[in-house]
């Protein structure tokens, strides 16, 4: 199958599994912000980043592994399963070990009493994690993309019985992530086969060397994007309190709406990274991929900008803790911030492909110490908003020093022109939206409107190139 043929079909594929499964969990923020406070929303998202924070560490970062030694048509499969389950396993062995002394750690006081819930919270995480890598290693995309809505589905259930009728909080959340993880892990375990992927003889300790030394640089890599994204909230909750820091976490839930057309999307072009590799107009793909996701990133983040109060109330219970109302003014640079988070992951997919994963710490390293600067200097100067802009800047830093360096492995050509004037556009739109002048909405409308007609220029020439493809095959 042509290669953009190829790409638009795991595209459509991955969005149809990915949908309506994304949409469920954006819409149990307005659940969660029902039953659950802001003091105690905070220590939910707190138990979410250290499991993203910690997975990486005791699973070795093997799930990466898995999709490019798996991809790999010269590398048996069954060998990459097995080994890098095993490696996974023995990693795994050591949250008993760990874990029950993070509450010691200064900020992680309030994670204590969750402390066998997270031990199996991150088990069964990394469990399906592993299972459905490998699914997509084995290009099976219909397959993962209905494990996609089962799981959310079995987590939609699962939260409506242990948070909203039984009313456990954080408990009953982490209960349902962890009842849903099993369910997925076994759903693919017997759909897919996989118990014929395992087999003692078939461990290689050469393919092992080879996945570590290929996922070790990811390791900091993922720890260092974890902390980054959550920092904020430890520093509004070290400098403000746990509720503002809570509401800040009900605000971030709305850019997620831009990092879903960026998974969607992103799921299919990693693998189309990795197998196009070696092909002989790889530059030109990736210029007219990157092309193409950067204006729907910029035309979707205008979009939900102009759209941000309506958004804000569907997708946050306002009813019993007011408080969360103005989660919607930190909004806007939170989804300006998710442009060019989606856009780093973009240009990382070039660093996993060429297997310079050590680049992808080096840059995320840089966005991480901006975050942490600018926290200090903004948060107590302009409080919550402070944090907001922080985190945009940082990754803005990481998308600078990306498109120079992952280009060198790389060397697409890209619109200089077009990012500055989409840049420009979605941080005037933020203006009008924080401190919102007369007629603003009607400001942020004709904003959208340039944007599109910006946007299109990029958007068309891939659009033509997979239709000239479709009607050739």
């Amino acid at each position: 199958m042509n290669k953009y043929k190829n790409l638009a079909f795991n595209t459509v594929v991955f969005t149809i599994g990915s949908f309506s499964s994304k949409i469920i969990s954006l819409l149990l923020n307005n659940l969660y912000t029902k039953h659950i406070s802001p003091p105690q929303l905070y220590t939910k998202n707190l138990i979410e980043t250290l499991a993203l924070f910690m997975i990486p560490v005791f699973t070795l970062s093997m799930g990466e592994a898995v999709i490019r030694f798996g991809l790999d048509g010269s590398t048996d499969k069954k060998k990459v399963f097995t080994t890098s389950s095993a490696l996974t396993l023995s990693g795994l062995l050591l949250t008993a070990a760990v874990v029950p002394f993070i509450q010691y750690i200064p900020f992680f006081s309030s994670v204590g009493s969750y402390t066998v819930l997270l031990m199996i919270y991150i088990s069964t995480s990394a469990l399906r994690a592993q299972c459905s890598q490998f699914v997509r290693a084995r290009e099976l995309v219909k397959l993962f993309s209905l494990d996609g809505i089962l799981t959310t589905f079995w987590l939609l259930i699962f939260n409506i019985i242990f948070i909203s009728h039984l009313g456990m909080g954080v408990k009953g959340f982490m209960i349902s992530v962890i009842l849903s993880d099993l369910c997925s892990s076994v759903f693919l375990f017997i759909t897919a086969g996989l118990r014929k992927y395992i087999d003692r003889r078939a461990f290689s300790p050469q393919l092992g060397k080879s996945m570590l030394l290929f996922c070790l640089p990811l390791i900091p890599t993922t720890v260092m994007w974890t902390f980054t994204g959550f920092s904020d909230q430890l520093f509004i909750s070290g400098m403000k309190g746990e509720s503002p820091a809570g509401i800040y976490s009900a605000a971030t839930k709305i850019p997620n709406l831009i990092s879903m057309l960026s998974t969607i999307f992103f799921q299919a072009w990693n693998m189309s990274a990795i197998t196009e590799n070696d092909s002989e107009d790889r530059n030109v793909f990736y210029e007219k991929v990157y092309g193409a996701y950067e204006a729907v990133l910029y035309i979707g983040a205008a979009g939900l900008i102009l759209l941000v109060k309506p958004v804000s109330a569907l997708l946050i219970n306002y009813s019993v803790y007011p408080e969360y109302r103005g989660a919607c003014i930190y909004t806007p640079l939170l989804i300006t911030a998710a442009v060019f988070t989606c856009l780093d992951l973009f240009l990382a997919s070039i660093y996993t492909a060429t297997k310079h994963t050590v680049n992808a710490f080096v840059t995320i390293l840089a966005a991480g110490l901006s975050n942490i600067v600018l926290n200090l200097l903004l948060i107590p100067r302009l409080g919550i908003q402070g944090a907001a802009l922080a985190t945009f800047i940082s990754y803005l830093v990481c998308f600078i020093i990306r498109m120079i360096d992952a280009r060198r492995f790389v060397p697409f050509r890209f619109s200089l022109v077009t990012s500055i004037s989409g840049t420009a556009l979605l941080l005037g739109m933020c203006a009008a939206a924080i401190f919102r002048p007369k007629g603003y909405i009607v400001i942020l409308a004709v904003m959208t409107a340039v944007m599109a007609a910006i946007s299109a220029k990029s958007l068309l020439p891939m659009i033509k190139a997979v239709l000239r493809r479709v009607k050739r095959a």
